[in-house]
């Protein structure tokens, strides 16, 4: 027997026997990086932007995780209808599906509105002078946000009614596909919506307008006669607005280390590779629990169960590879563009050791996480995303920080 024939039995034996979850997870995963280096290069190429607009390099993670965490959510739910055969896809909008999809359009709108006021909160409380005035914030955010709702919200349907056509897992492929694609239409559409600051009175005027109608569609949500739209509304957007505080917490660390990522903007390139791919990892744990615990197949237990230990350990030992792919796509990104790198060898470094950490993190908040909205009474699909997510944000942040310094870049 040859060592590779020895090295491929010893990789499926560590895998299980979901070989054919773990394919699809790692084409997924594929897919997302690509995208996610894509955004990073728009984000590269906006810096006169981010100088011209401060404070919104402090928006940028709460913006794209807030379409992960949405959405994310959202096909996990799908997911999960798929897996109990509740799903059908109807324009009727007192369906399962109709009121999902109407619950995360909300969502999305109601949330952008507050990621925008709560950036401005905690760009006073963190002395982060100056910044962009709260109608900037406001319009950037819901213009851009929904913008990338819409797209994000289409490539999310499209993947279920694939999951039913082809009998792809959703819970492989949704959580690094749409942590992909948002990272891809939000970036731009950030830009594009900072064309509408700046403005005076109609930039002030459009502010108001978009608030008014966050909160209206958050309060017509919670007060749905439709149980499914009310219970998205009253489990998500609490959770989902401590997700954008962290993730605003985030967005600090890289804003206040915007000059160290402006002279390396491979550096910048690699950010949203390196948030999008621990997210999408954690999605797809938190993604493969939730439909476990609701199915009955483990048992919400401190200690995990077999089934538990084996997802555990595939996201484990797909996170070197996926970061590893992400520092090399960086990399080459910075040098077919122009951009400057500190060198591939120590854009891998960067990439693995935080992401190693990263990944251990998401392990831990992912199960437990899980765990915590199952013995609550949550429903753990709606939960799930957003706590890893927004958690991985936050922890990721230093993370990379942190193997910055030690690499010594």
């Amino acid at each position: 027997m040859s060592l590779l024939t020895l090295v491929m039995a010893r990789l499926r034996a560590l895998l299980g026997p979901d070989t054919g979850g773990v394919r699809q997870s790692l084409v997924a995963l594929g897919l997302s990086t690509v995208a996610m280096i894509s955004g990073g290069v728009f984000l590269a190429s906006a810096t006169d932007t981010l100088e011209d607009l401060p404070g919104l390099l402090l928006l940028v993670p709460a913006a794209i995780a807030l379409r992960g965490n949405v959405f994310g959510a959202l096909g996990s739910r799908l997911g999960t209808a798929i897996t109990m055969g509740t799903f059908t896809l109807s324009r009727r909008l007192d369906t399962v599906v109709g009121q999902n999809i109407v619950g995360a359009v909300g969502l999305s709108l109601g949330l952008s509105v507050a990621a925008a006021l709560l950036a401005k909160v905690v760009a006073v409380i963190f002395s982060i002078s100056p910044t962009m005035g709260t109608d900037d914030f406001i319009v950037v955010s819901v213009v851009g946000g929904m913008l990338a709702s819409f797209i994000v919200l289409g490539i999310t349907l499209v993947l279920s009614a694939g999951s039913v056509r082809f009998g792809w897992n959703l819970d492989n492929v949704t959580a690094p596909l749409v942590t992909g694609v948002g990272d891809v239409v939000t970036l731009p559409s950030l830009l594009v919506a900072a064309w509408l600051t700046r403005r005076g009175s109609f930039t002030a005027a459009l502010a108001v307008v978009l608030a008014v109608f966050g909160v209206l569609a958050v309060i017509a949500m919670i007060r749905s006669a439709l149980p499914e739209l009310h219970r998205i509304a009253i489990e998500s957007f609490p959770i989902l607005c401590v997700a954008v505080v962290l993730d605003l917490v985030a967005g600090i660390t890289v804003e206040k280390r915007l000059d160290q990522f402006a002279e390396f903007e491979s550096l910048l390139i690699l950010l949203p590779g390196y948030f999008g791919a621990a997210g999408s990892l954690g999605g797809i744990l938190s993604s493969r629990l939730a439909t476990k615990f609701h199915l009955g197949v483990i048992a919400p237990s401190p200690v995990p169960a077999k089934a538990a230990r084996l997802d555990i350990r595939t996201i484990f030992l797909l996170s070197i590879p996926v970061f590893a792919f992400t520092a090399i796509l960086a990399h080459l990104a910075a040098l077919i563009f122009g951009f400057a790198s500190p060198g591939i060898l120590e854009m891998i470094s960067i990439a693995v050791l935080g992401g190693i950490v990263a990944t251990m993190f998401l392990i831990a908040v992912a199960y437990y996480g899980t765990l915590a909205a199952v013995r609550m009474g949550f429903d753990p699909d709606t939960y799930g995303m957003p706590v890893v997510t927004s958690t991985l944000d936050f922890v990721g942040a230093f993370t990379l920080i942190l193997a910055i310094v030690l690499v010594g870049v």
